[in-house]
């Protein structure tokens, strides 16, 4: 798990503003804002925050899907060595997209309709001239069997399935190559509690079974405390915090961390959570804040935290936090409750 399978340095994806009749440029939206991380093969890093933070760019900007601003990804190619995604042609990208692959959110609108299940799973093994004949029969069945599905549902259409189903097929064709590893972009976001449960034991039993590293995206930060190892947060494009899921969730360093976690769900009827309501909306990316992102939002804001862009600094082992006190806030923990007679009504 040391080592490094995916490496991405100062990534950035800024769309256009345009406007006036000549439709000139006239701003620009930063969706991703210099964002660092690092996938080990292995294991599973996650990338949290709210609804248009920019994870999801971030995601398809690693895959190539969208075309980068700047920055590097860097895939560790078992065959080619480093590869530099972001400049890869388009033969160096067929030859490295086997081994790095996507799950996406919609079940319903990731799988084409006129296609049966099977010529769906099947598509990118005879794109990549992969098996045919008996055999590529043969490696459908035994991928439907490997997501719990039966062999005999490779001559059915997407319609007849659930949307658990659906992303179960989903998830066959993206390890139908036996990716090194997968981008999890919201794949359980769009799917009922109890069928979430079964998509993400079914994701660590194929890694078990596969060594899959995976990129999951996710708003849902209890699901990721149940499968990831290490945890990235995002705020308006950037990297706010980033550590192992059991430091970060115990003790955050970085308040809209501690924010995040307070609006984790608790199982426990007896437990009682202090909320940490936040003021004011999200900054736009087309126009942010100054200092912090933060800052306009944040409970501990101090002058500094609007004059100065706060640097990324380590705040224990694998722990790294982008706020000016990291490690002198009192910030509480998913699991800091506080007793009945004390928590607010």
């Amino acid at each position: 798990m040391n080592e490094p399978l995916l490496e991405v340095t100062g990534l950035r994806k800024h769309f256009p503003i345009r406007g006036g009749f000549l439709r000139r440029r006239v701003g620009e939206i930063k969706a991703v804002d210099g964002v660092d991380l690092t996938v080990r093969r292995g294991e599973t890093v996650a990338l949290v925050g709210e609804s248009g933070c920019g994870k999801s760019t971030t995601g398809r900007t690693i895959v190539r899907l969208e075309e980068p601003t700047a920055g590097e990804v860097v895939f560790h190619h078992p065959g080619r060595g480093p590869v530099h995604l972001e400049t890869a042609d388009a033969r160096t990208l067929r030859a490295v997209r086997p081994h790095l692959q996507m799950i996406f959110q919609d079940p319903f609108a990731s799988l084409d309709s006129r296609m049966t299940v099977g010529s769906i799973i099947e598509e990118p093994l005879v794109i990549n001239k992969a098996a045919a004949g008996r055999a590529l029969k043969d490696r459908v069945a035994e991928l439907l069997t490997l997501v719990g599905l039966r062999p005999e549902h490779a001559n059915r259409y997407p319609h007849a399935f659930s949307g658990g189903q659906r992303q179960r097929i989903g998830i066959a064709r993206a390890i139908a190559l036996n990716p090194d590893l997968i981008v999890c972009d919201e794949a359980v976001s769009a799917l009922d509690v109890s069928v979430q449960a079964q998509i993400l034991n079914l994701l660590e039993e194929l890694q078990r079974r596969l060594g899959l590293a995976y990129l999951f995206i996710s708003h849902d930060l209890a699901a990721v405390e149940h499968i990831a190892d290490r945890v990235v947060v995002m705020y308006v494009g950037r990297i706010v915090e980033s550590g192992p899921v059991e430091q970060l969730y115990t003790a955050p360093k970085h308040p809209y961390t501690e924010a995040l976690l307070a609006a984790v769900p608790q199982p426990d009827p007896r437990v009682r959570i202090r909320p940490k309501l936040l003021t004011g909306d999200v900054p736009s990316p087309a126009n942010p804040p100054s200092g912090c992102y933060f800052h306009p939002r944040c409970p501990y804001a101090q002058p500094v935290c609007a004059a100065e862009t706060p640097p990324v600094r380590q705040v224990g082992e694998g722990h790294r936090s982008a706020c000016h006190f990291a490690g002198a806030l009192p910030l509480a923990g998913a699991a800091a409750a506080v007793p009945p007679a004390q928590a607010t009504s």
